[in-house]
């Protein structure tokens, strides 16, 4: 799924009326899917007690909210249509909706003119449809908009933002909105959003101001796509950005009935040093929790019988130290000939680094696999580190397999402080231009990039550059790095490569590692969701990656959820 930026937006409106769609259809079917919204997640709203209040600008995502508020009275809810301006002033389709729903029957109405008659219309609402202003709009809000943005603030009721929260940028790229020192400068509160065709960029960069959760989970949305019959060859993204989530589509059709462990990938984990069994043990769990069909972990001798306690079916090969355990890191003669050949034996994915270590020949041990495997391979920890050491090798190795023709697959996964090491920059360089920094890394060295983060950015030797929208801060533990090689190692296995390591698709590759990085942050957001967000640990992401499986990214209303848990209706 495309991002938008609000230009992409308007132009995809216009080559849709262009096509044949009609903006009264899409106007209609804008509201109804706000409607159908609604009446799932509130279901009580204006049922028995209370109004839902949509609050309607006099453009058209104003008519949007007056569809909506009309298909709510047709459910048997009590609605009131609270315009910010004179009747008269609503132009156009919104004029010929707003008309509609004026019969008799309709939805109650009143036109505000000051804050005492707003004021009113809220008074007794349960559910508030903030439907002033759309895509389109430049902030600040004011007047009348930004009255009603102040008097929603000072109260609970819950809100649902038709297409984005009033007073917000569709453009911004910038986690908040609005300056904490200007009041007059803050968009609406919202609870939901429900947004037509794509994503704007606001809606995957930004996050939802929610009042009364103490959840993660519950703070970050819901951001939900509706499709309101704008064409797919109409909506065309500027942006170059990609919705990530969309790509765990492939992991959403069932496994072939006569499928066997062969057919879903074998993955070697490389890692552990003293003291850090634990890095190779959650890489490898995640591994065999995200479908790997085998997972075997290679790892020093000394810390084997730890890492085999995570589960019982896990296979182990035990790695040598050069000669004494402290310091001389492993023995890079195992990567010679027959040992190397004897432990790469049925593997076509390969993840290297989780609790390596850096002691002695450890880094000389990580680039030598890398020259002498032609598997994909995925790099962290102590593996980035290794080659951030001598960043050459890496480029000579993917260079030389372009030269071949055989372009070869490593990912690599760094947060902040490990790209910064990875490019010699500061980690406060990297986080201000991490979308430019990517792009030319990955243009350099010919990679996929991980780059960890708020909106963790992947990006793809041809091109493609997807945002991911799952995941929270409960997640900010020791061991989630670890958790995510795993399961993009399991992904690629069963996605991208064949049973050889070969890759005959390098779409594929994308998409894999795409979705790898959305059930991960979808594990964490379940996990957060089942306790506090202090206590959650990098294990309860794999003890509820089944929960992020499961869950569809189009829910059975047709509604993508691009941030927030599918299915929730509190």
């Amino acid at each position: 799924m495309k991002i938008l930026s609000a230009q992409d937006m308007a132009a995809a409106d216009k080559r849709a009326v262009e096509d044949g769609t009609p903006v009264a259809t899409l106007m209609h079917n804008a509201g109804a899917a706000v409607a159908k919204f609604c009446l799932r997640r509130w279901p009580q709203a204006g049922d028995g007690g209370g109004v839902i209040v949509a609050l309607c600008g006099k453009g058209n995502n104003g008519g949007d909210g007056v569809v909506a508020a009309q298909e709510l009275a047709r459910a048997g809810r009590t609605v009131r249509i609270a315009l910010l301006g004179a009747e008269t002033d609503v132009k156009g389709d919104a004029a010929a909706v707003l008309g509609a729903a004026r019969k008799p029957g309709g939805p109650e109405f009143v036109a505000i003119s000051d804050e005492s008659e707003l004021r009113a219309a809220l008074a007794d609402a349960t559910l508030v449809l903030d439907a002033i202003v759309g895509t389109g709009f430049k902030p600040p809000l004011r007047g009348l908009a930004a009255t009603a943005r102040d008097l929603v603030a000072a109260s609970s009721v819950p809100v649902v933002a038709v297409d984005l929260p009033s007073g917000w940028d569709a453009n911004a790229t910038t986690l908040r909105q609005g300056s904490a020192d200007d009041p007059a400068s803050q968009p609406f509160r919202a609870d939901a959003v429900v947004t037509f065709a794509a994503p704007k960029l606001a809606h995957v960069f930004g996050f939802l101001t929610v009042g009364g959760s103490s959840k993660p989970a519950d703070n970050f949305g819901p951001v939900v796509v509706a499709d309101i019959g704008i064409p797919a060859a109409a909506v065309q993204a500027s942006t170059g950005l990609y919705w990530g989530g969309s790509s765990k589509a492939i992991s959403e059709v069932p496994r072939s009935i006569d499928g066997n462990k062969g057919r879903f990938g074998h993955v070697l984990v490389v890692g552990g040093a003293l003291g850090k069994a634990g890095a190779p043990a959650m890489a490898s769990l995640a591994a065999l929790r995200a479908g790997a069909g085998l997972v075997t972990a290679a790892v020093p001798r000394e810390i084997l019988p730890t890492v085999a306690t995570i589960a019982p079916e896990l296979m182990l090969t035990p790695l040598a130290m050069a000669s004494d355990f402290d310091g001389a890191g492993l023995d890079s003669s195992q990567l010679l000939g027959e040992p190397l050949k004897a432990m790469l034996m049925g593997i076509n994915v390969l993840a290297v680094g989780p609790g390596l270590g850096q002691q002695g020949e450890t880094p000389e041990f990580v680039r030598t696999l890398l020259e002498r495997t032609t598997l994909p391979l995925v790099l962290d920890a102590d593996g980035l580190n290794a080659i951030a050491a001598d960043m050459d090798s890496l480029r000579e190795v993917t260079e030389a397999a372009r030269r071949e023709g055989k372009p070869r697959t490593i990912v690599l996964t760094p947060h902040p402080g490990e790209m910064a090491r990875l490019t010699g920059m500061s980690v406060r360089e990297v986080e201000s231009d991490r979308l430019g920094i990517a792009r030319r890394f990955v243009r350099e060295y010919g990679v996929t990039l991980v780059l960890k983060g708020w909106r963790t950015l992947i990006v793809s030797p041809g091109g493609r550059i997807a945002l991911n929208t799952s995941g929270n801060p409960a997640m900010s533990k020791g061991g989630s790095g670890d958790i995510l090689t795993g399961i993009v190692a399991a992904m690629l296995a069963q996605y991208a490569v064949d049973k050889d390591g070969a890759v005959p698709d390098l779409n594929r590759v994308a998409q894999a590692v795409e979705a790898a990085v959305y059930l991960h942050g979808l594990g964490g957001d379940f996990a957060t969701l089942s306790q506090d967000e202090h206590t959650v640990l990098a294990t309860d992401t794999v003890n509820h990656l089944a929960n992020a499986f499961r869950a569809r990214l189009t829910d059975e209303d047709g509604f993508t959820w691009i941030t927030g848990l599918a299915g929730r209706n509190r």
